[in-house]
């Protein structure tokens, strides 16, 4: 990659995040503490393998993970409001009248039994029954991206039986229990108040029930949701007709109903499987909602394996005449909030938070989500996504200033970029960043950007972290 590129690069992430930071600023009362959620998202930018207190606060050059702590804790600010942030600055550069909502939880492991929420519940992430907490997220996808839009947390009913332990979580006295389609369900409200433009719902079995249909479609929303192989269709004034079990309807149908069709690209190529579609009816959308008039299609899609057999059913409502592929295409969707799980949590720390009460796990979660729509912004603006070096040059970031120095050129490993006052290297020496350097060179880039650091941690394990040793 070219210097003029690479500046470029820089160029573009430290204005978006000058951006992002106004945009929070006015959620905080002081200067300094708008100040330390500034820092807060730096540290999640980040290249710490873990996004803790102690190595945000490093990154951010405090002497402890105080201030960190009380962006999650102490501080007084509306993580709600944050959220609503977050949704209207992803839809500056992902809106689109075709894009599809997807809805889904994910599992944050834990220990002990203090964090909100927390219990021994199922979680796709560890595939089994443990010890977690469970959150409900909203995904807007379109052609020009995906971001999380909505959050919530899931509480248990042995939580919300319980006042004592509530109120030890700080959550919200008004709070009850709700399901998790009930969240989701909130979320799609949430949604459509805020005028997001989105056609269609995706979303697993677990929402794949009544009430989230009867909403969307008085909401005049096509959907695709999951539902388990023993649910029961019927089909009126459709001939053949069809009745029974979603997995009986399946195996009856002849072999020339399906087709082979790609849900979407994923990470080894096109995501093949073979496709079945039964119309079941033809409604009027006036009777959901009289602002509305004409006909929609209720079905029962069918997806199978090509290598074992193995079948996902799926109701949908789509508007008449709509073809199998397009339904195909929403249902390969969700693949992208799966894939926003994993570099959420693998890249931005959506797991690694440390405070136990509801505001804490709101928080964290909202500003997770900011930087990974700052991600998915730049990436569209840009067609770029943040290099892993643009994430060790932190400092850089968290100036938001246009200029990035020669010491983090180094450190980030670009090359062919100026020397600049204060480096003791000339431009010949800077030809090759990749060839191991000088101990002596490497401890004068440190101090350029680590002055002191926490004594928590000794040098030897604060340079192999950031990988400033060979």
């Amino acid at each position: 990659m070219m210097g003029a590129s690479i500046e470029a690069t820089l160029e573009l992430w430290a204005s978006s995040l000058g951006d992002v930071k106004g945009r929070m600023r006015p959620l905080f009362t002081q200067e300094r503490v708008a100040a330390s959620a500034g820092s807060f998202l730096d540290g999640l930018l980040g290249a710490e393998p873990r996004k803790t207190g102690w190595m945000r606060a490093e990154a951010a050059g405090d002497r402890g993970p105080w201030r960190q702590q009380a962006i999650l804790g102490r501080g007084r600010w509306d993580a709600d409001a944050l959220r609503d942030i977050v949704r209207n600055y992803a839809l500056e550069t992902l809106a689109d009248p075709e894009a599809v909502l997807v809805l889904d939880e994910t599992g944050f492991l834990k220990q002990g039994k203090a964090s909100c929420g927390v219990g021994r519940q199922y979680t796709g992430s560890a595939g089994k029954i443990t010890n977690c907490q469970i959150g409900v997220f909203a995904a807007y996808v379109s052609r020009h991206g995906h971001a999380f839009i909505d959050r919530a947390l899931y509480l248990p009913k042995v939580w919300t039986d319980d006042p004592a332990r509530m109120a030890a979580a700080h959550v919200p006295a008004r709070t009850g229990f709700a399901t998790k389609p009930r969240l989701a369900l909130a979320m799609i409200a949430r949604a459509t108040a805020a005028n997001a433009p989105f056609a269609w719902v995706a979303a697993d079995t677990v929402y794949g029930v009544g009430e989230i249909e009867t909403a969307l479609r008085r909401a005049g929303k096509g959907y695709v949701l999951g539902v388990p192989g023993n649910h029961l269709f019927r089909s009126w004034g459709k001939q053949p007709p069809i009745a029974g079990m979603a997995s009986e309807i399946a195996r009856a149908l002849d072999p020339s109903s399906w087709k082979r069709l790609s849900a979407g690209e994923g990470t080894k190529g096109a995501r093949l499987h073979d496709w079945a579609y039964c119309e079941l009816a033809d409604l009027d959308t006036a009777e959901y909602d009289d602002q509305r008039t004409g006909p929609w299609t209720r079905g029962l899609l069918i997806r199978r394996n090509i290598a074992d057999g193995d079948m996902a059913f799926f109701s949908t409502w789509c508007p008449y005449g709509t073809g199998i592929e397009t339904l195909v295409k929403v249902e390969g969707h969700r693949w992208a909030i799966e894939d926003s799980f994993e570099t959420s949590k693998n890249e931005l720390g959506l797991d690694h938070n440390e405070t136990r009460s509801w505001n804490g796990w709101h928080r964290h979660v909202s500003l997770v989500m900011l930087a990974f729509a700052m991600m998915a912004a730049g990436e569209w603006r840009g067609g770029i996504s943040p290099p892993r070096s643009l994430r060790t040059g932190r400092d850089t970031l968290a100036s938001s200033g246009s200029h990035c120095s020669a010491a983090l050129i180094r450190l980030c490993s670009i090359h062919e970029d100026p020397p600049v006052a204060g480096c003791p290297h000339s431009r010949a020496e800077q030809r090759n960043p990749f060839a191991p350097a000088p101990l002596q060179d490497l401890q004068h880039y440190y101090g350029l950007l680590r002055p002191w650091a926490p004594p928590r941690y000794s040098h030897p394990h604060r340079d192999r972290l950031f990988g400033f040793l060979p």
